[in-house]
């Protein structure tokens, strides 16, 4: 893809903004950097692109249209809306607007191994990325997980693989993209705030299957019925996990034992209860990332010993620390109930729960439900409070407080701890009311518990 002198405009500075600037401006591009923060708010992304050459209009959009009709591409980063106002603009002068996935695809060499769901993408792409890495691989782990793929897509080569977490927000502004293997982990609702409906949410998830062909496979999840149902819109090779059934062929759960059948040869892989991560969550994002790995080509050997040391994410169901007898788990990671739900069927009871954040238009009945009895107190924070407060009561749990942070939830909730209690952060929210990602709301927890046991 040639890119050089062509005049291309980047929308949103951030996490892949910086990266987009820096590849365009390397391929030799024009670049145009967009952003409605102020040059103040973006100060730290704007010193990390000294050096690179760059018009920089912000706190506005560009509003003269001859300037805008002499643009070749636009590259928008995920955080975008693609129903904005402006971006329709852009789409009425026909100039061409892809999402950063897309343009690392264009510039990548190496065949992509795609992951998207609602959750468990995390885990299962540096758990599949782990395996190419123990298979001797040259391993690129990129996407949604934390790294850019633009900033790694001209460092591949036919050779590499690249693993890739992609997100619906991601795969709404893909055009060409066509993984070599693409999965599916599950869906449930989230980010309806921005999707709308379910229908809108499925859409953008299968997008990642859409240009893939006969030659590539598409990993499945059976036991989830929106998924199932959805894959016979899927013309590459369908590749079904399941948990709960044993299928024809696929990779699924047959005597304690992760199997796989395919092409008429069974081969089994390794026992559950040898699985280093734990949860029924996690069996699944181990039967998909088995799955991923076994079409790949990679030895079955290597896939076991890689399930049997792979201790599992930052940020998801985490092991903090344990003293006084009380346990922390940071679970910052879950952003959604459905998350939320599968940490607190994995953590041992009695847990305190602490849980809110930014509304994304979720609802928590749900989530009450799936306390059975474990959670003994749940403390609430954020724009969510009320409305989390809310549903408990009327569900007949009695047992939530609200609290004006995150801070006071801990101390709080330490204050009513006995010996053998886990305090359990578990947002099943977004983070974005209170910090800028999941990550910081995470070490932020952390770092309470660390001055805690300091103290």
């Amino acid at each position: 893809m040639n890119l050089k002198n062509k005049s291309v405009l980047v929308i949103g500075l951030a996490v892949t903004g910086v990266p987009l600037v820096k590849t365009l401006c390397k391929l030799g591009a024009v670049v145009m950097v967009n952003d409605l923060k102020s040059e103040e708010e973006l100060r730290n992304s704007i010193k990390t692109l000294e050096g690179f050459e760059f018009e920089a209009i912000l706190g506005k959009h560009p509003d003269n249209l001859d300037e805008l009709k002499k643009l070749d591409l636009v590259v928008v980063s995920p955080g975008v809306p693609l129903d904005i106002p402006f971006i329709k603009k852009l789409r009425e002068i026909k100039v061409e607007i892809i999402g950063e996935i897309e343009l690392a695809y264009r510039l990548n060499k190496a065949p992509i191994v795609a992951i998207t769901g609602t959750n468990g993408k995390t885990t299962t792409t540096a758990l599949t990325g782990e395996i190419f890495q123990n298979a001797g691989e040259n391993t690129y782990v990129v996407g949604n997980i934390g790294v850019a793929a633009i900033s790694k897509a001209l460092e591949t080569t036919e050779e590499d693989v690249m693993v890739m977490e992609i997100s619906s927000f991601q795969l709404e502004s893909t055009i060409d993209f066509r993984p070599k293997v693409a999965a599916i982990l599950n869906l449930t609702p989230d980010h309806l705030n921005r999707h709308k409906t379910m229908e809108n949410y499925l859409d953008a998830k299968f997008t990642i299957f859409k240009n893939q062909g006969e030659e590539e496979y598409a990993v499945v999840n059976y036991d989830d019925e929106l998924c199932r149902n959805a894959s016979d819109r899927i013309r590459s090779k369908r590749i079904f996990f399941s948990r709960k059934v044993q299928l024809k062929e696929g990779v699924f759960v047959e005597d304690h034992h992760i199997t796989i059948l395919f092409k008429g040869e069974k081969h089994v892989v390794i026992h559950v209860d040898d699985i280093m991560i734990p949860g029924q969550h996690n069996l699944e994002n181990a039967l998909a990332a088995t799955a991923m790995a076994f079409v790949m080509g990679v030895d079955i050997e290597v896939i076991k010993k890689t399930l049997k040391s792979f201790k599992g994410v930052e940020h998801r169901i985490e092991q903090v620390a344990t003293f006084k007898g009380v346990h922390f788990i940071n679970d910052s990671k879950a952003t959604n109930t459905d998350a939320a739900i599968k940490a607190i069927e994995a953590v041992r009871e009695p847990i305190i729960l602490l849980a809110g954040g930014l509304d994304k238009a979720s609802e928590f009945e749900d989530f009450i439900k799936a306390f059975n009895g474990k959670v003994k107190k749940m403390f609430v924070y954020g724009e969510t409070a009320e409305k989390i407060f809310a549903t408990a009561k009327d569900l007949g749990y009695q047992e939530v407080i609200i609290v004006k942070n995150l801070q006071e939830a801990v101390l709080d909730a330490y204050n009513i701890a006995k010996d053998g209690d886990t305090i359990l952060l578990s947002p099943a929210c977004a983070s974005w009311d209170m910090y800028k990602n999941f990550e910081e709301r995470g070490n932020h927890f952390k770092k309470i518990v660390e001055d805690l046991r300091r103290s």
